[in-house]
């Protein structure tokens, strides 16, 4: 799906905003689109690399469906080449090793199994669901038959037909914006920081879900100014959307650099809440207090987590119950 064919048997791949003008023989950015003789293939379809039954807050996603487990798959790939990927043993592993595995499970297959396991949702995680979109997508119009919901944990880089391809049928979206430098972007991820504000902004206009998560790491992307930004980009899209402000670990590439301070996270925090933005959230810390939902009108403390794990929920009928106020999120009782 999503690609044009060009003169020498070349074509140009729309699926992704890095738009690859991909030669016969070759495979795109992301490593698992190839274009054998003028037509563009996908290298990943059902080839499933990682299957989990997640909490819903690991993805992480507060305001979606809390409390409910997530049937979590991934196929190898991504169309970014971060340093510091958690997960790079499969996300590079088209591009680093260059061999694609998984196993052949038909989107059927994978429906009937979530529902089996309990699940409420499907998340298409831990790699880059862009690259897989035709198997994602296949999978979300069966689920969505069967009452099922559909996530995306994704770097935000798909193209805007995609994105408007899938919309119908994709119900929230925990999106990385990884810093606001566009700098960044390119040394770091391979990418370049507009077209995600764009696709940011889109997913926002076309009502899915969204929650942003910002990685800070020690030197460079944790300055006030940038962390302002940030806040001042995510309000500027809906007050209401939550931000993630999570800690780095040593990971990949990116080994030379110290774990984030918890005090770093609680400054993001403060900066996120300054700028106007009702949730902001501390993670992978456990038991930060900054992991925990807080009536944005009055300050009540609605549902406490230590991790994943929610120990207590207030809310009810999506409304603060000391002052009313209704709390934005999906699935709220």
């Amino acid at each position: 799906m999503f690609y044009e064919k060009l003169e020498d048997n070349r074509v140009q791949c729309h699926l992704c905003r890095h738009e690859c003008i991909i030669a016969d023989g070759k495979t795109g950015i992301c490593a698992v689109r190839e274009n054998r003789g003028g037509t563009l293939y996908s290298l990943v379809y059902g080839k499933v690399v990682s299957i989990n039954v997640d909490p819903v807050e690991k993805k992480p996603l507060y305001h979606f469906l809390p409390g409910t487990d997530t049937y979590s798959i991934a196929t190898p790939g991504c169309n970014f080449r971060c340093e510091h990927c958690q997960n790079y043993e499969i996300s590079q592993m088209p591009r680093d090793r260059r061999m694609i595995v998984g196993e052949n499970l038909t989107p059927a297959e994978i429906v009937r199994d979530a529902i089996a396991q309990g699940c409420r949702s499907i998340s298409y995680t831990y790699t880059e669901p862009t690259i897989f979109f035709e198997y994602a997508y296949d999978i979300a119009k069966i689920s969505s038959k069967e009452g099922l919901k559909n996530i995306f944990v994704t770097n935000g880089y798909i193209g805007e037909e995609a994105l408007r391809t899938i919309a119908p049928y994709l119900d929230a979206a925990n999106i990385d914006l990884k810093s606001f430098s566009d700098d960044f972007y390119r040394k770091i991820c391979g990418a370049r920081l507009e077209p995600l504000l764009e696709s940011i902004k889109l997913y926002k206009e076309l009502g899915i879900w969204i929650e942003i998560a910002t990685l800070i790491i020690p030197g460079l992307n944790d300055s006030d100014d940038e962390l302002r930004q940030i806040a001042r980009f995510i309000k500027g899209v809906g007050e209401e959307i939550p931000w993630h402000v999570t800690a780095f670990y040593p990971a990949y590439k990116l080994t030379g650099k110290p774990p984030t301070p918890p005090e770093t996270l609680r400054k993001a925090r403060r900066i996120g809440l300054e700028e106007g933005l009702r949730y902001v959230y501390e993670g992978n810390i456990p038991g930060e207090e900054g992991a925990n939902t807080f009536c944005y009108n009055c300050g009540e403390m609605l549902i406490r987590r230590y991790g994943f794990s929610i120990l207590a929920n207030k809310i009810k009928d999506s409304k603060c119950p000391k002052c009313g106020a209704k709390i934005d999120g999906v699935g709220f009782q």
